[in-house]
């Protein structure tokens, strides 16, 4: 018989104690202790002691040699009801509430996190966010209540509670017509034989979020059937190593976050067909290569056509060739790339947004900064005179006719010739001798020159070409004896025929501006 507040049936069923969170792996006697011992396995591994075994016999398994331990069952709790968890949060009398009838109107309100509709006193108010969030909440309760209350919720958060099985989900969801959105992340749920059986419960589910629930990538096929009209899925935080195409499952697909789980690289591609993907998250998954084989450098793949946004943070990218990849990506218009160290270590910042920038023909968002039609043609002309020399020595020429590069130099900067076209083959002056992964701090010969002051004679300063054009006003300043901000400055060289171009971005380094050796800067008083 059952304890006091135990479930009879009670195996596999999720708990609390002491603030962490189980699941029941065995139910009985421990000897040669006497009475009802729970063995749970803890989703926490420190919370554990052993690995369900003791005194040398195995009462049950866990994951983790040290995520088990035995508890009394007058300990644990195994949670409360959706309704109840709804009556504590909302302070409402269930039997008042449903023995009469429900006003609505259509005015929204914000009441502790959760949007209302309907007004204040008017009896049973209409919710369409509700966020039940560690509320312990492990099963239902009366669905014709559920159904009442929460008929027209879009937004349902259950994320971090005791539910223990996806027909416990079922049950609540299958009441909850207008249900659009539902967070789920940090449950445990027990696959059901028949998933497509409860596709009734979620039929209008667009968006789903299983972030941290232990989860392969083969449960996730399998539980899809239920998510005909998925949309958004977030799963990160899970056990998914090797990906597989998913067969007439999640075609609606649009979002995918798996970052933060540990994929075999190569399986990546298994998702290259989904047909309308458009945000694709793969940061924290120790991606180091990706590689569309089935074009040549230049040319555009027929692998992931939708795909708009691509998320690749803190991953091992280590090779530049890896970003000439994604410019085979026929839809990319947005990339974030931070925290690929091997990749970038040698660069300034500035310089590593602009090779990028330079070699991905349709970018306009880079980690999360709008690319602008000026930061795109700065950045394109330093590529032309960053491999200028190593184009030259490949064959490359300056007469078109004659202009034959190495198909190795083609491979490695497909977009090097597509540049010249645009912009013209570089001058023997403009091209940069030193190696382009070690231009931090390269010193540039400027002259400083005052035309409002015909006393004061030109004074040649060496300046790092990453130095901003703020940090130059302000040695400016101190030079000049005049305020920074009543500086303003142009350059001029040899090869401009006298005309001068401001330097108009008080944010931009020198470098962004092309200027070079023995160039001039041209300071007024604003």
């Amino acid at each position: 018989m059952p304890a006091a507040g135990m479930p009879a049936e009670a195996l596999g069923r999720r708990v609390s104690c002491e603030g962490e969170r189980g699941t029941v792996r065995y139910v009985g006697a421990v000897p040669p202790t006497a009475g009802l011992w729970l063995g749970v396995e803890w989703d926490n591994t420190e919370r554990g002691k052993h690995d369900g075994s003791h005194e040398g016999v195995q009462y049950f398994t866990c994951r983790h040699p040290s995520g088990g331990s035995f508890v009394r069952p007058q300990k644990a709790s195994f949670g409360v009801d959706l309704v109840s968890a709804m009556q504590d949060l909302y302070q409402f009398n269930a039997q008042e509430v449903f023995a009469q009838p429900t006003t609505i109107s259509s005015r929204t309100v914000e009441v502790s996190g959760f949007a209302r509709s309907g007004a204040l006193g008017s009896g049973l108010e209409v919710l369409e966010v509700v966020s039940l969030r560690q509320r312990e909440v492990s099963s239902p309760g009366p669905r014709d209540q559920i159904q009442t209350f929460m008929h027209d919720v879009r937004s349902l958060d259950l994320s971090g509670n005791l539910l223990s099985s996806w027909q416990d989900v079922a049950d609540i969801t299958e009441n909850m017509e207008q249900l659009r959105e539902l967070l789920l992340s940090f449950n445990r749920l027990s696959l059901t034989s028949d998933p497509k059986s409860l596709s009734h419960a979620f039929s209008n589910l667009t968006v789903l979020s299983l972030a941290g629930c232990q989860l392969t990538w083969t449960q996730l096929l399998q539980c899809a059937p239920m998510w005909p009209q998925l949309e958004e899925l977030y799963v990160s935080e899970n056990d998914i190593t090797e990906l597989s195409r998913p067969l007439d499952v999640l075609q609606d697909l649009k979002v995918l976050d798996l970052s933060s789980n540990p994929l075999v690289q190569d399986s990546v591609l298994s998702l290259a067909h989904l047909p309308r993907l458009e945000n694709l998250n793969l940061s924290r998954t120790a991606l180091s290569d990706l590689r569309f084989h089935d074009v040549p450098p230049g040319g555009k793949t027929r692998m992931f056509t939708a795909l708009k946004v691509l998320i690749l943070n803190h991953n091992n990218i280590a090779q530049w060739s890896v970003v000439n990849e994604l410019d085979k990506l026929q839809s990319l218009v947005e990339l974030s790339c931070r925290h690929n160290n091997q990749l970038t270590d040698d660069l300034t910042p500035q310089t590593a947004n602009q090779l990028i920038t330079a070699k991905l023909a349709q970018l306009a968002i880079l980690n999360k900064s709008r690319v602008l039609q000026e930061d795109r043609r700065g950045a394109e002309l330093d590529y032309i005179k960053m491999f200028g020399e190593e184009w030259l020595k490949s064959g490359g020429h300056r007469d078109p006719a004659q202009n034959q590069p190495s198909a190795q130099f083609t491979s490695m900067h497909p977009r090097y010739l597509p540049l010249i076209q645009k912009y013209g083959a570089p001058e023997e002056g403009e091209l940069k001798k030193q190696a382009p992964f070690a231009l931090k701090n390269q010193l540039i010969s400027v002259t400083i020159v005052c035309p409002e002051e015909e006393g004061r004679t030109p004074t040649v300063k060496k300046l790092p070409d990453s130095m901003t054009v703020q940090k130059v006003k302000g040695l400016l300043s101190r030079m000049l004896k005049v305020p920074g901000a009543a500086i303003t400055l142009t350059y001029t060289g040899p090869k401009m025929n006298g005309s001068e171009v401001d330097l108009d971005n008080d944010l931009k380094p020198l470098q962004f501006y092309s200027i070079e050796d023995g160039d001039s800067l041209l300071v007024r008083r604003a």
